[in-house]
């Protein structure tokens, strides 16, 4: 297996509202989150949007530096990295290869 890259610029960014967000998206891809869930926590990335949802939770054994909180798998060799900061209002997000 290859070193695993990680990409990112390092930039804090604000969490979007449910109202930044295409009708499109929140009633197809997301429809099954609660008027509570879908007013905020939304991410636009590389022209995909996601909900804070989607990311799973990091547990003790990863190959990730603990700087980063959360993931989604895209293959196995693939996927987006968030580190939400403490108080919940921002996040930087990043891709990791291997």
């Amino acid at each position: 297996m290859s070193e695993l890259q990680i990409i990112t610029n390092h930039a804090h960014r604000p969490f979007k509202y449910g109202l930044e967000i295409p009708e499109k998206v929140r009633s197809q891809d997301y429809d099954h989150l609660s008027e509570d869930d879908s007013a905020d926590g939304w991410i636009h990335y590389r022209g995909s949007y996601y909900h804070i949802s989607d990311f799973m939770r990091l547990g003790d054994n990863h190959p990730f530096s603990d700087q980063w909180n959360g993931y989604i798998s895209d293959s196995y060799f693939s996927g987006i990295l968030i580190n939400i900061s403490e108080d919940g209002e921002f996040y930087r997000i990043a891709t990791y290869l291997a």
